[in-house]
């Protein structure tokens, strides 16, 4: 990941935390991703709660795992984890406020002895090989500037029989039409994010990183009022949004947010892309 980029990626997490914090966060997390609907959901946070149950019973979370959360945010994921599973979970991002925020929740939530945090990039870690028995990537995968050194790194990490979850946006085909990859990089440009692949490429550079099972899933049905929310939130908001701008109060990265988080449920109903999980196993 070049530099430019990942500094591209800090500036966007740390110009919108408080977009995140104001419209996105529940009172008992701060799941920096979407939610999960499903018959047991009843309101936006439990939605967001509800995509880390999903995530844990897809890959099997069991007392004892060793976690890498990758791309970890401020720690929502992972202080989920350590509350409801006998585990240790390292979680690595490149924003360091976000560190900060991890670690303050974690204390907040009693479980500071289960979990770290650190600055890292998760395709080049600091961590022993085999030093993981399960690596979590939650909306974060994405931000990867080459997808197939995640994996490398991913592969070099895990302890035999390891394991590998991600939930993540996946293209639905390379390429697309004109019209369609201008409309799905106006999302993924303002969110920071270079490209998203097919569920085909991400199987293809897991394959040539030395993984043999790989299974994904298109769980869009599941995640699409999640991502409905947001687009109707940042639509009622964007005239109020661009008057902000004008009168200095947003920048250029809070306007470039408002604008993809409507551009992302559009490319979403044009079939440009689909939300997924992937897991992967190491023999």
């Amino acid at each position: 990941m070049d530099l430019e980029y990942k500094k591209s990626i800090i500036s966007y997490y740390d110009a919108t935390r408080l977009d995140y914090k104001i419209l996105w966060f529940g009172k008992k997390n701060r799941s920096v991703h979407f939610g999960y609907y499903d018959h047991k959901v009843k309101s936006h946070s439990e939605a967001l709660l509800n995509l880390n149950n999903v995530m844990a019973l897809k890959s099997n979370v069991r007392d004892g795992d060793i976690i890498l959360d990758a791309g970890c945010g401020q720690g929502g994921s992972a202080v989920w984890l350590a509350e409801n599973f006998n585990v240790k979970v390292s979680g690595i991002t490149l924003v360091p406020h976000q560190v900060k925020k991890a670690e303050k929740n974690a204390l907040k939530n009693g479980v500071a002895g289960k979990v770290s945090f650190s600055v890292q990039d998760y395709t080049h870690t600091s961590f022993k090989d085999e030093s993981f028995t399960l690596i979590w990537a939650c909306e974060s995968l994405c931000h990867a500037q080459e997808k197939i050194n995640f994996y490398r790194e991913a592969y070099r990490l895990l302890k035999p029989g390891g394991r590998l979850i991600c939930a993540d946006y996946f293209r639905t085909g390379r390429p697309l039409t004109d019209d369609g990859e201008k409309l799905l990089h106006d999302w993924l440009n303002g969110w920071s994010i270079k490209d998203i692949d097919t569920f085909e490429e991400h199987k293809k550079n897991a394959v040539v990183a030395g993984f043999t099972q790989f299974e994904h899933e298109n769980i869009t049905e599941f995640t699409k009022p999640s991502l409905k929310h947001l687009h109707s939130m940042a639509s009622k908001l964007w005239q109020f949004g661009r008057f902000l701008k004008r009168i200095g109060l947003r920048n250029n990265i809070n306007h470039g947010n408002h604008f993809s988080s409507i551009k992302q449920f559009e490319a979403l109903e044009n079939n440009l892309w689909q939300y997924g999980l992937i897991s992967v196993k190491k023999e």
